[in-house]
């Protein structure tokens, strides 16, 4: 069973090699790529198309590896010992399973999705190496070695917010995102927003490549956002004449949806007051 794809979910070429190579070597998966480039919603196409169940681990700078293996609840033991609980005699009453073990466990294969491992702390991935390597862990407290019963396909999603170390990088089948070019774009668009009207996407898309390529822009908008935008022209009813802007207006229509700081919208406003003192 190959990915190729869904009906919900444009998969480019590359990208698809990427996901099959990575099952077959049975490698974990590592997706970069700007925010909003459906890094995350990969892991999700990925077991629908495959039939397989999801487990998804969100990852927080708070996390720690630990965490996805399990943790012993040292503090409820102590609790329920003072209060003479007979379950304090089995230390696995008081094992957290974590989102690694439960997917090692399952009867069936699954997807687990390590979504934005860069967010961790930089031992975080060097923590996991053995674990994903092996496909097993050992839980010191009960004596138990957790094998996985079947192997799941493993996705890591990074923002490249930071490095990820050698090591870790070594074991990983890479694949980064694209920007998806204005001829992708448009079969995303037909995904989302099937039978907008010729005149308006390719004003609207035009308008939206221009922007992210303008100099000096701190956040370029992202493939979500574009979907976002073009919902809302479609919602006001507005049309490719709608979208024209001249000289005085450097900001499309509903820019808020595109822009998502004051800084980049004041580079517009910049831009615009540029282009009417040149005009005068």
């Amino acid at each position: 069973m190959k990915f190729q794809g869904t009906k919900d979910y444009v998969a480019t070429e590359d990208l698809t090699i990427a996901v099959n190579a990575a099952v077959a070597l049975e490698r974990p998966l590592l997706v970069k790529g700007e925010p909003g480039t459906g890094k995350t919603e990969l892991a999700r196409q990925v077991a629908d198309a495959l039939g397989m169940r999801m487990i998804e681990w969100n990852i927080k700078s708070t996390t720690r590896a630990q965490q996805g293996l399990y943790e012993y609840d040292a503090v409820s033991r102590l609790r329920d010992s003072q209060l003479g609980e007979e379950k304090v005699h089995d230390v696995s009453n008081y094992i957290r399973r974590g989102k690694l073990w439960e997917a090692f466990a399952s009867d069936e294969r699954v997807v687990l999705l390590i979504d934005e491992i860069d967010k961790a702390d930089i031992e975080f991935p060097n923590d996991l190496l053995q674990e994903l390597d092996k496909m097993e862990f050992h839980v010191y407290e009960t004596g138990e070695t957790v094998a996985a019963v079947n192997r799941p396909v493993v996705i890591i999603t990074s923002n490249n917010e930071k490095e990820l170390p050698d090591a870790f990088l070594r074991r990983c089948f890479f694949h980064y995102i694209r920007f998806p070019d204005e001829a992708t774009m448009r079969k995303i668009v037909e995904v989302h927003h099937p039978g907008i009207k010729e005149s308006l996407l390719t004003t609207a898309l035009t308008q939206f490549y221009e922007l992210r390529e303008t100099s000096g822009l701190k956040k370029k908008p992202s493939t979500s956002e574009v979907l976002d935008w073009l919902k809302l022209l479609l919602a006001e009813d507005l049309t490719a004449e709608d979208l024209k802007r001249d000289g005085a207006n450097a900001l499309p229509k509903l820019h808020g949806a595109l822009l998502k700081n004051e800084q980049d919208v004041h580079l517009f406003e910049r831009l615009a007051f540029m282009a009417r003192a040149q005009n005068r």
